[in-house]
């Protein structure tokens, strides 16, 4: 996986395990006092980083970084651990992809990119207009979807659930909401009137924390 460090002088880091086809331009009008340590493209599983300047941690997971941040062994205590918009069990028919929804994603091109946006990740105009692509090539994404698949089936026995909290937009038509309502129960918190990504609404991740506070 490729890394992408924001540094606030901070004790505390952010570990944010991004989605599939992300980078770290998609995110970049996200501010923190805390360190961040944007996570993305997922070719493999080495988080190979030095952990060791910090005191304090926290995890946000995204789409398909929900499955990925759950078969990583961390060998240092987690404050809180959020899921947005996905599950861990990435390629599983009911709570994760189905195979309608994988075959359309790895059909994307350079000419419906814009359509998925529209239609899939953001609900608003204002949130079109905030909505920053990445920079990565389709050939790119279909090549992490790929591996995706090949590290889900040799890490699956793995899985852990290990979320403190997740969120979901009501009008996310990539994961089967009903079926996130079941696996999380009491941890899910839906957001209403949101599509696929929440992070348009946001302008920090410590806002994501607060969208958990609410929820008792």
């Amino acid at each position: 996986m490729q890394k992408y460090l924001i540094e606030n002088n901070s004790d505390n880091l952010i570990l944010f395990f991004s989605g599939w086809g992300c980078d770290e331009y998609e995110f970049e009008h996200l501010k923190s006092t805390s360190d961040v340590l944007i996570l993305y493209n997922y070719s493999d599983l080495d988080l190979n980083f030095d952990f060791s300047k910090y005191i304090n941690y926290n995890l946000i997971a995204f789409s398909a970084g929900v499955f990925v941040a759950s078969v990583i062994n961390f060998d240092f205590k987690i404050n809180k651990k959020i899921a947005v918009d996905g599950n861990p069990y990435l390629f599983d028919e009911y709570f994760g992809l189905s195979a309608s929804m994988q075959e359309y994603l790895y059909g994307l091109t350079e000419d419906n990119c814009d359509e998925f946006t529209r239609n899939y990740l953001v609900k608003t105009d204002e949130e079109y207009k905030k909505f920053h692509p990445s920079k990565r090539t389709i050939e790119s994404c279909r090549n992490e979807f790929d591996c995706l698949k090949k590290i889900y089936l040799n890490n699956k026995q793995n899985i852990n659930d290990i979320y403190d909290f997740a969120l979901i937009g009501d009008s996310d038509a990539i994961f089967n909401i009903s079926a996130q309502k079941e696996f999380y129960g009491s941890r899910l918190n839906v957001i209403e009137n949101a599509r696929h990504n929440l992070f348009f609404r946001i302008n920090s991740y410590d806002e994501l924390f607060d969208m958990t506070k609410k929820m008792f």
